[in-house]
């Protein structure tokens, strides 16, 4: 059962994590490379004159965008262990767990992870305004936490009552509000901040549902293994 477990998580989030640094190195890490341009003064939005906005940008750095994909690898691992972990305890439930049913698993976790904070927390460029770092990560925690439990109750309640909790649940964490800069002096081009909470939203959505595929998958194979053996 550990081995089962062990060897879907790490097969999974390892490829889930692979695919999803180099998405970001194509499509966010441009966007990134950009903003730090007006983080560090290099370029002036509303200056005299008209700024280019397709600058040079710096290329694939081996040590910077190396460590990336081994961390995004890594992260990914992490997520795939909590989604195998409560796809057993799901499938102990009856729930039909392969890549299939996979999918859903995945868009299940864009929702807690990015979708459901970033509504009222959006993913953030260098050189924006914000409130202070540790009121957003308790507020980020408490965000996915319910939304966690709120999706749980959402698939596995029976009970209309249930399904009410889960949405004050949804609602609670935006309707209390998230922790906003007093004063808003960013240098970034809004163009250039809303097209990094694009990327950064697609991409999370097309990891996610990669990493809920590749788990349901590696789960069933796993399982399908251990009963031969255990027949055998």
């Amino acid at each position: 059962m550990y081995s089962r477990f062990l060897v879907s998580a790490l097969f999974a989030g390892a490829t889930a994590g692979l695919i999803a640094g180099i998405l970001q190195l194509i499509f966010v890490q441009p966007v990134l490379l950009h903003a730090e341009l007006y983080e560090s003064g290099q370029l002036v939005h509303f200056g005299a004159e008209a700024v280019t906005a397709h600058p040079d940008l710096p290329g694939f750095d081996v040590m910077r965008d190396g460590l990336s994909l081994i961390f995004t690898m890594l992260t990914y691992t992490g997520y795939a262990l909590i989604m195998i972990a409560l796809m057993g305890i799901a499938e102990d439930r009856g729930a039909v767990i392969d890549g299939r049913t996979g999918l859903i698993w995945g868009v299940a976790g864009f929702v807690v992870f990015h979708l459901a904070p970033g509504v009222s927390l959006a993913p953030e460029v260098p050189g924006v305004a914000a409130a202070d770092v540790t009121a957003r990560q308790i507020w980020w925690f408490a965000t996915v936490g319910a939304a966690a439990v709120a999706l749980w109750l959402v698939a596995f309640g029976t009970t209309w009552m249930v399904w009410g909790v889960a949405a004050v649940l949804l609602a609670a964490p935006h309707l209390i509000g998230a922790p906003e800069p007093d004063v808003l002096v960013g240098p970034v081009p809004t163009e250039i901040g809303a097209l990094f909470a694009a990327r950064a939203f697609g991409v999370g959505l097309a990891a996610w549902v990669l990493l809920g595929s590749f788990a349901g998958y590696f789960w069933q194979r796993e399982g399908v293994a251990d009963t031969s053996t255990a027949s055998a």
